[in-house]
Order: C-alpha cells, then sequence, then structure tokens
C-alpha cells in the first residue's frame, strides 16, 4: 500500500537534523535549568540561547520570549491572564478561530462576565476589516483583539500589520495565533505592533509539546500556571531542555529554507489545484484556499460533488488506500460535528458535502498528488 501524508497543518513530520538535536540534549544535557550546579547551568545555557535565536527570527527581544507546551496553552495564558491581570473587559473575536482561543474566551465570559464580539466574516473566509474597525471606534471597554494570522482549516491569510495598527490607533491589545503562520511566513514583530502571539514547533516540522509566547515587554501578563518563576516568572515548571532546543533548531532551519520551501510548497498546491480541477471538473474550494495570494500556500480545503449517503466512507476509504488529509482541525476529529469554520462560509447545500482539507510540506512531491487525485477520481 502506498503512504501519502498531506496533513500537515495538523502536525509536521520532524526534520532529521531536528530529531538529532532534541537526542543529543536528552543524553547529555539532562540537568534542571533551574539548578546551580554545572549540570543546571549547561542546560540553562541551553535554553537562553535557543530563546536568543528564536527572538532574533522574530526580531523581538529575549525577554518577550516564553517557552510553554504549544499553542494551545499560549493562547490560554495570553487569553486568560487579559482579562484577569490586565483588565480586560472585551475581547474581539472571529467564529472560525481555533478552539483553543473560542472556548477559552466562552470560558472567560461564563466565568468574569466579560464582553464578546464576534468580526463578521466574509463568504472567501476573511475578515471585514470595515466591521472591525466599526467595533473598536464604538467600545468604551479595555479591548483585545485575539485573530488567527492564517485559518488552520481554509487558510486565509490575516492582514495582521493592518489589524495591529487598528488596534494601535484605537488603544486595544492584539493577540494572534500564529500556530500556522510561524515557520511559514516572515514575521517582524519588532515593525508590526501587536501584543501577543502564539506558536507551536510541531507545525514547522519541531517536536511536540513545546511552542512559546511572544509577550510584548512591559504588557503586565502574569502566570496562569503558578508554582515557580521559571519562564520569568510567566509559566511555572521545569524547561523542557531537549524541546526547546528543537523548537530553535526547527525554525532556524525552516528560517534558512523559507524562500525555497515557500516556492516548492506554492508550486505543489498550483499543481494539485490544476490536476483536481481537471480530473472532477465541478469541484468547488472552500474559502479563498485556492487564490495563493490570499491563502497560505500549506494548504487547500475542498468540497467535492458526493451525495452525503456516500461521503461518511470517504476518509475511511482514503485511509484504506494509505491517503493521511483531514476534513477540519486535528483538534476536533472525534467529534461528529460539522467544521464550525465550514458553517460560516458554505451555504447549506454545500455543507451537507464532504470537505477536505490537504495540507503540504516539503516532503511531498507531484506523484503524491497524483495518486490521491487518480484515488478521489475512483470513488467520485
Amino acid at each position: 500500500m502506498k503512504s501519502v501524508y498531506f496533513d500537515n497543518a495538523a502536525t509536521t513530520p520532524m526534520r532529521e537534523e531536528v530529531a538529532q538535536a532534541v537526542f543529543k540534549t536528552m543524553q547529555s544535557d539532562f540537568g534542571n535549568p533551574s539548578s546551580s550546579h554545572s549540570f543546571g547551568r549547561s542546560a540553562k545555557a541551553l535554553v537562553e540561547k535557543s530563546r536568543k535565536a528564536i527572538a532574533k527570527c522574530l526580531n523581538v527581544s529575549a525577554a518577550e520570549i516564553i517557552f510553554t507546551s504549544g499553542g494551545t496553552e499560549a493562547d490560554n495564558l495570553i487569553l486568560k491572564s487579559s482579562v484577569q491581570d490586565l483588565n480586560v473587559t472585551h475581547i474581539i473575536t472571529s467564529r472560525i478561530e481555533h478552539h483553543a482561543v473560542l472556548h477559552t474566551v466562552q470560558q472567560l465570559q461564563a466565568k468574569s462576565n466579560i464582553t464578546i464580539s464576534y468580526v463578521a466574516i466574509k463568504q472567501d473566509g476573511s475578515i471585514d476589516y470595515t466591521h472591525l474597525e466599526q467595533l473598536l471606534s464604538t467600545t468604551t471597554k479595555k479591548t483585545l483583539v485575539s485573530l488567527m494570522h492564517v485559518n488552520n482549516e481554509i487558510g486565509t491569510i490575516l492582514d495582521i500589520k493592518q489589524v495591529a495598527n487598528l488596534c494601535k490607533s484605537n488603544n486595544a491589545l492584539f493577540h494572534s495565533d500564529a500556530v500556522q503562520s510561524v515557520g511559514h511566513y516572515k514575521l517582524d514583530l519588532q515593525n508590526t505592533p501587536l501584543d501577543f502571539l502564539a506558536a507551536s514547533a510541531h507545525k514547522f516540522h519541531g517536536p511536540k509539546g513545546i511552542g512559546f509566547a511572544f509577550v510584548r515587554k512591559n504588557s503586565g501578563l502574569r502566570a496562569t500556571i503558578v508554582g515557580g518563576e521559571q519562564e520569568r516568572g510567566l509559566r511555572a515548571g521545569t524547561e523542557s531542555v531537549h524541546n526547546i532546543v528543537g523548537i530553535e533548531k526547527a525554525l532556524n532551519l525552516a528560517e534558512d529554507n523559507l524562500e525555497n520551501e515557500m516556492l516548492y510548497i506554492k508550486n505543489l498546491k498550483q499543481y494539485f489545484i490544476n490536476q483536481i480541477e481537471t480530473a472532477i471538473p465541478n469541484i468547488l474550494f472552500n474559502g479563498s484556499s485556492k487564490n495563493l495570494t490570499l491563502s497560505s500556500h500549506t494548504l487547500v480545503n475542498i468540497c467535492l460533488p458526493i451525495p452525503p449517503e456516500k461521503s461518511n466512507m470517504l476518509l475511511f476509504q482514503l485511509d484504506l488506500k494509505g491517503i493521511a488529509c483531514s476534513r477540519g482541525s486535528a483538534c476536533q476529529s472525534g467529534s461528529a460535528q460539522k467544521s464550525h469554520v465550514l458553517v460560516e462560509i458554505l451555504n447549506d447545500t454545500d455543507l451537507k458535502k464532504p470537505s477536505l482539507r490537504f495540507s503540504f510540506s516539503k516532503y511531498n512531491t507531484k506523484p503524491e498528488v497524483d495518486y490521491v487525485i487518480g484515488v478521489l477520481k475512483a470513488f467520485i
């Protein structure tokens, strides 16, 4: 059986160089970074070296990088502390955010009685910037805007600089879940006035269980996980040194190869689009995922012309053929509910049809695309 992995938005295979760096660190630098002896000092030095390297990639200071267990924890830290410690009483977000944001915001609303405003979403999956400006200009409450940079299901790209400037001119804080963009796009946070950002290593060929929060200096954010003074008092718990070395290695390699790999993946996505349109002429592309300017080069989301009664077996049949893709976010793969993202942008007729997300990496090839499209065509 052929094996094809087209679910890179869920997680990516670790680069060999990253795996070697992680393993080497586990063997030789196992000390606790908080210990004062040589083993601890050696581990601490690696943590701080990695922090500085990541900060350099984003053009920020090392003190503004806080290591977490991943993007979900970073989102939770930022959102919860903003309400608890920064006196935010109004959060503006969208209904197509990752559940790490949506569920946290809903929890905060239930517990803290804050106001939630949802910015309007256009049919192509982009936010209505005019509506966002209206929400910002008419509020009298301390406000945090939380909007993701690249949507994890349909790939829509937020104009992060425009939103940051809108927030700044209206005295609002801005947080962006950048889990799908860090390591795939060049981000200069010195010239983009956002306040908070979340990232996760396993989305750019790094290890699972490690990510970071960018927290703008003097923000006033405080820890939500307490029990120690690690991470400048913002995240208690012994640092995962080998994973921190892994995320640094993965991000540096991603940055070094950014242009070449972006071009390769972009060409692969365009090839996928061309081939599937030829094989299945009445296929639909959800949101703006067909557009290589408005959506990420890393994924495409398609709606197949298959009756609902046949669509239930689609993912199962693809899996039998060794093809890995998804209906939406991996975090909700066990749910029978429809994608909350597609609910916002599709009409009732198209929502009943099966939609699939194919997401690409540097390790994918055109022959793999040909194989997948052949299987889809045969199924239809």
